[in-house]
């Protein structure tokens, strides 16, 4: 489908395309898997996700082959956008989703 295509259907709120992103069956056709994951973090950020999201988005990310270095390059890259506040929230949750606890660093 071309990307003009999914916009307009976007922009009418296309119930038969709003109900195949709602249910997973589209996926982005452009992107590949490493780079949809970490889009998919980046969005988790913005928008405050549930410490459980970050676990099972960062291991996707892995899984299509983000490094943890990747993953946390996410963090600063969305600084501008969504504000150091909401990016200082974030970090330990994705922090215990790489396996890295913050809290136990502190102590040192």
């Amino acid at each position: 489908m071309d990307y003009t295509d999914v916009l307009r259907r976007l922009a009418i709120n296309d119930p038969r395309l709003t109900e195949d992103l709602n249910d997973g069956a589209r996926q982005p056709e452009e992107l590949d898997p490493k780079t949809r994951a970490l889009v998919r973090l980046a969005a988790l950020v913005a928008v405050g996700g549930a410490p459980p999201s970050y676990g099972e988005l960062a291991d996707a990310a892995v899984d299509a082959g983000a490094s943890a270095a990747e993953i946390v390059d996410v963090l600063v890259g969305v600084v501008p956008v969504v504000g150091l506040p909401s990016v200082v929230a974030a970090a330990p949750n994705l922090a215990m989703a790489l396996g890295y606890d913050t809290d136990e660093a502190m102590e040192r």
